[in-house]
């Protein structure tokens, strides 16, 4: 049993590194630093990797503003993932919340935007089960996971 465990925390450490793989900003295409820097001119802690044909930068701005950002080999902007408070839910998220999730505190949230769609994924938690839910702009939910 322990060797299949082993097995597969390699297979995974591996399958990550070929997935997403950190790179120094100087391998960077200028054109996708330069757009990067023009948005986010006061961030700081960047963290760049690659993901197949996207160059994905973790940074923050703040204390506790973080976020996450994918560009296109082009330097466009095609996903964007920032944590939120609660209170910046859209009042249709927090409606559902409170009925189909009656008793489930917001631990965290995240505002995903990719194009012109806006998701949020938001952690639920209770006393009784813990899930991580999937909202589109219009409150449906898009996944709901157990956690």
């Amino acid at each position: 049993m322990k060797k299949i465990i082993l097995s597969i925390s390699v297979i995974l450490l591996l399958t990550g590194i070929v997935f997403a793989q950190d790179i120094p900003q100087t391998e960077v295409p200028s054109l996708i630093v330069n757009n990067f820097k023009k948005s986010y001119p006061k961030s700081s802690s960047l963290d760049w990797s690659k993901e197949g044909n996207l160059y994905k930068i973790e940074f923050e701005i703040g204390w506790f503003n973080d976020y996450t950002a994918w560009y296109n080999e082009a330097g466009e902007r095609v996903k964007f993932v920032e944590e939120i408070a609660k209170n910046k839910l859209p009042q249709n998220i927090l409606t559902k919340i409170e009925t189909e999730f009656k008793g489930h505190r917001v631990d965290g949230v995240k505002k995903i935007t990719a194009g012109k769609v806006v998701t949020y994924a938001v952690d639920l938690n209770s006393l009784k089960q813990d899930w991580d839910v999937v909202f589109d702009s219009k409150a449906e939910v898009l996944s709901k996971v157990a956690d």
